[in-house]
């Protein structure tokens, strides 16, 4: 998944646009006033958030808020279905006729591209921009995002990308609209992969150094027609698409506009009031000061709540210092106080504590808790014992990386007054949100610990959970999930077993399994899982959450507007 966020997440774990959650399809008696109702032609979306986008290159960003931005204007050979549709997390064609055929062995896979697919200059997607789109996922600068593609994808030892390297010779173009992957072992959910936004197709040597910074390509229903950094995005129609070839975007409105940088007190001022523009307007979570005004009966009936996917945890860096001790990270895990957490998030209508990795709603979840404690306060006891074995019973000091949101410098705070109990000082560094994800996924950059968080990229496995959080062989120098830098031979081995299930069923209880064991390690510690409250505004229309494409949050692709001249 990603970040939450990183959310989430893929990774994922979340902004201040999408601490999401999930649900299927949403009938109007589940609250939103009428919200799912299907939106008329025309009129501008808004869409209200405090930080801007991480990245426009869909190759570098992979976060919950920029993943739902490139459903408008990116599209790959597959996708997630729309939130409205009866399984929100199934997995279906988008460029591709079809989805893959699979060889007998499940090492190679076939697509067979739609015709009248084009770029937003009218030039046509061909089997050679998919292949090259794909293969920058190579670059070591520039792929920083999704991990899956180079994680399935055979390719030759040393491979670094287009540019570096040249062509990618176990992708396959035969012709202009087939195309033939060879994979390193055989993975069923292949087709789930070739959904992440890293297999979007680019002309082929465009994009290269800082070139997509600020520069869209689009093969979606909407093209930049603006973009101010931490200012604005505005999107426009993109006459090259072709709705024919698309059974996913509904691509109502005529155009898309974000305003970033804006206090998060502010959004929720704004949406409350709904002025001019604004009841066209949708935005993430609200504040959890603005949550007890929402219970009046004008504003009650706009309110939005889809449940929790995304798991916040913190990552423990078991290179650095003390934290290399089981022992010491056991500890950590005895002492957090979730209460407090949730508490400091705004409460249960906001959060849930989490004692696992996989949150409930991820196929596989197993329910366990390894470091209890009486109404999950924290047990300082047992940490202090588990310290003094270790050799530390005076405590130390540890640097926590934090997002510089007000709620997320609570988070820290309240891991702050919860260590302080058992003699673990905890310094916060504070790292801007558009940066945050890179910073921390770099591990030069990476101090002792980190609050983030992680959604599924695709609901329907744990294994987009596990396996890029905790596994030991893909620790990279760039777009690193593997925050705790742990390389345990018995999870790497137990990664590759339970990849290799073909009983889906079978491999999602394993995995469960496998959480329970990767956390006797005490790598990551669970905090909790972050529910979504919107308020959008009351002329928008098309509200649906998906679990994969919007980690849980509002689905852009059905998004529009009842009334298109209001506002």
């Amino acid at each position: 998944m990603k970040h939450q966020p990183l959310v989430t997440a893929a990774i994922a774990v979340a902004t201040t646009l999408a601490l999401a959650a999930c649900g299927g399809a949403q009938d109007d008696s589940s609250g939103g006033g009428g919200f799912t109702a299907e939106p008329a032609e025309g009129g501008t979306v808004h869409v209200l958030q405090n930080a801007d986008f991480s990245y426009l290159d869909p190759a570098r960003g992979w976060d919950g808020g920029v993943n739902n931005f490139y459903r408008l204007v990116y599209r790959q050979l597959t996708t997630s279905a729309p939130g409205s549709s009866e399984d929100p997390t199934e997995i279906v064609p988008d460029l591709a006729e079809s989805l893959g055929e699979a060889s007998d062995d499940g090492l190679t896979w076939t697509y067979t591209l739609k015709d009248g697919i084009k770029f937003d200059n009218g030039d046509p997607i061909t089997s050679a921009e998919v292949k090259f789109g794909i293969s920058r996922a190579w670059d070591p600068e520039i792929g920083i995002g999704s991990p899956y593609l180079k994680q399935v994808i055979d390719a030759p030892e040393g491979y670094e990308g287009p540019y570096k390297t040249g062509d990618l010779p176990t992708i396959e173009t035969p012709d202009d609209k087939t195309i033939v992957f060879h994979l390193i072992k055989p993975f069923p959910e292949f087709d789930a992969v070739l959904s992440q936004v890293n297999a979007t197709p680019f002309p082929v040597d465009s994009g290269a150094g800082d070139e997509f910074i600020h520069k869209i390509i689009a093969s979606g229903p909407y093209k930049l027609a603006e973009y101010v950094p931490g200012s604005t995005i505005k999107l426009e129609r993109n006459e090259n698409w072709d709705p024919e070839t698309d059974d996913v975007r509904a691509a109502k409105p005529d155009g898309w506009e974000f305003t970033i940088g804006l206090d998060p007190a502010t959004i929720d001022e704004r949406l409350i009031a709904g002025q001019g523009a604004d009841v066209n307007a949708i935005s993430g979570n609200i504040q959890p000061a603005t949550l007890p005004r929402l219970q009046t009966p004008q504003l009650k009936e706009r309110v939005l709540e889809f449940p929790g996917i995304c798991t916040t945890y913190m990552g423990l860096n078991t290179t650095k210092e003390h934290l290399d001790d089981v022992r010491v990270r056991q500890a950590i895990s005895y002492a957090i106080d979730r209460t407090t957490i949730v508490n400091a998030s705004g409460g249960t209508q906001l959060g849930a504590p989490a004692t696992t990795i996989l949150p409930t709603s991820v196929a596989g979840h197993k329910d366990f808790d390894l470091y209890p404690s009486q109404d999950g306060t924290g047990d300082v006891e047992a940490a202090k014992k588990l310290l003094d074995e270790a050799g530390l019973a005076d405590g130390f000091t540890l640097t926590l990386d934090i997002r510089s949101q007000e709620s997320m410098q609570a988070q820290g705070e309240a891991v702050q007054q919860a260590l302080e109990r058992v003699g673990i000082t905890v310094e916060l560094n504070l790292i801007d949100t558009s940066t945050y994800y890179e910073t921390i996924g770099t591990p030069s950059q990476q101090h002792d610990a980190a609050i983030t968080g992680w959604c599924p990229d695709w609901a329907s496995s744990a294994a987009t959970f596990l396996p890029p959080l905790f596994d030991g062989r893909n620790i990279y120098e760039k777009g690193n999930g593997n925050l705790a830098q742990i390389n345990d031979p018995e999870i790497n081995k137990r990664i590759d077993e339970i990849g290799a299930m073909t009983d889906s069923d079978a491999a999602n209880e394993q995995w469960g399994d496998l959480d329970e064991q990767i956390l006797e390690l005490a790598p990551v510690v669970p905090l909790m899982v972050a529910k979504t409250v919107l308020l959008p505004g009351e002329n928008v229309a098309g509200l649906y959450s998906s679990a994969n494409a919007a980690t849980g949050g509002i689905d852009y692709v059905g998004v529009g507007l009842k009334d298109p001249e209001k506002g």
